[in-house]
């Protein structure tokens, strides 16, 4: 698995599958980008100026929503993932 370092989290992005009322499918090229995915793995935290680690925000299995050209897209294991700075993430799903 990947483990992120810092402040840094690793999201499995999650797509909502679009369909009109019609029963349309909208194709991806027409879609938006997601903003929505799963926390699979939190980094250690930052470090402040007093030398200790700052709490993250969210933890491993929270949905979030996270800004929308957030972070750096991956594939690891056929799986495609996001690496964001927790700033990035802007409010847990409950």
């Amino acid at each position: 698995m990947i483990k992120p370092l810092g402040d840094r989290i690793v999201i499995k992005v999650i797509e909502d599958t679009q369909q009109t009322q019609g029963g349309i499918f909208i194709p991806d090229s027409a879609k938006e980008k997601p903003q929505k995915g799963e926390v699979v793995a939190v980094g250690a935290g930052k470090v402040n100026e007093k030398g200790d680690r700052e709490p993250m925000d969210v933890k491993v299995g929270d949905t979030i929503l996270y800004a929308k050209y957030a972070g750096t897209d991956i594939k690891f294991d056929g799986v495609e993932y996001k690496i964001m700075s927790i700033s990035d993430a802007l409010a847990i799903i409950e």
